[in-house]
């Protein structure tokens, strides 16, 4: 029988057994299988059988799918894939083989009507994404860009406010900045918020995005609501951190 492992740091949270009914996964709690955590969208993706195969399928998820580290938008499944939602890991397993023509299990309950699917930010910012930090001595400095084709590493260097390093070094498909016990980028003081921002990593470029609505978060000195690609030397300020992004040597 084919089943679903939900991994968080290596640890087992979660057994599911797979049926012939579609099965969906995000952060909202009408999905089957739900990952309560700011990274993942309200319905970020799903897995269901089609034409002999497990299936698993992206919906519009402000971070995206990985099957074993490569985004997708729809990939077949074989025993032990590793799908990355957010910080989470889906192992899906198969040991039994499903041969074509075997019985297979009855499909469980339908799975909820999936509405438009909700991310982090807003839902015109999906398909990119990125990243991680850097240091406070560091006024603003501007790093050249690197040779094209060759992998960059971006870095945050912080100039103000209060947190845990003053260099960031952003290796992660995802950096969450804010006091929460996931950030990466991690602010102290009884205000600071639990999650500010989120970098995303994909393709040789960084995106961040506020990660709710009520989060002011400015870019160079003005209003960033939406998703935005990073460049060399933007200043990322959230209440009173600011740190400045650019390009590790």
């Amino acid at each position: 029988m084919a089943k679903l492992y939900l991994k968080f740091d290596q640890s087992v949270l979660k057994e599911m057994p797979l049926t012939q009914g579609a099965t969906t996964i995000g952060r909202l709690p009408d999905n089957t299988l739900q990952i309560d955590n700011l990274a993942v969208s309200g319905h970020h993706a799903k897995i269901y059988w089609s034409e002999g195969h497990y299936v698993v399928e992206d919906l519009g998820s402000l971070n995206g799918t990985y099957v074993n580290n490569k985004r997708v938008g729809q990939a077949t499944l074989i025993h032990g894939d590793q799908v990355l939602i957010g910080k989470h890991v889906v192992e899906f397993k198969n040991e039994g083989s499903l041969a074509l023509g075997a019985s297979l299990p009855k499909a469980g309950p339908a799975a909820p009507k999936l509405d438009a699917t909700v991310v982090l930010d807003t839902r015109r910012a999906q398909g990119m994404m990125s990243g991680n930090g850097l240091p406070a001595n560091v006024a603003r400095s501007v790093t050249r860009d690197p040779v094209p084709g060759k992998e960059r590493i971006a870095v945050l260097n912080v100039l103000e406010g209060n947190s845990d390093q003053t260099k960031y070094i952003l290796t992660g498909k995802m950096t969450m900045i804010g006091k929460s016990g996931m950030a990466t980028v991690k602010l102290k003081g009884f205000f600071a918020p639990v999650t500010a921002a989120l970098i995303s990593r994909r393709e040789n470029k960084y995106f961040i995005a506020p990660s709710e609505r009520r989060i002011k978060l400015k870019i160079n000195g003005e209003d960033s609501p939406n998703q935005r690609e990073l460049n060399t030397g933007d200043v990322i300020e959230v209440g009173k951190f600011k740190a400045v992004f650019s390009w590790q040597e």
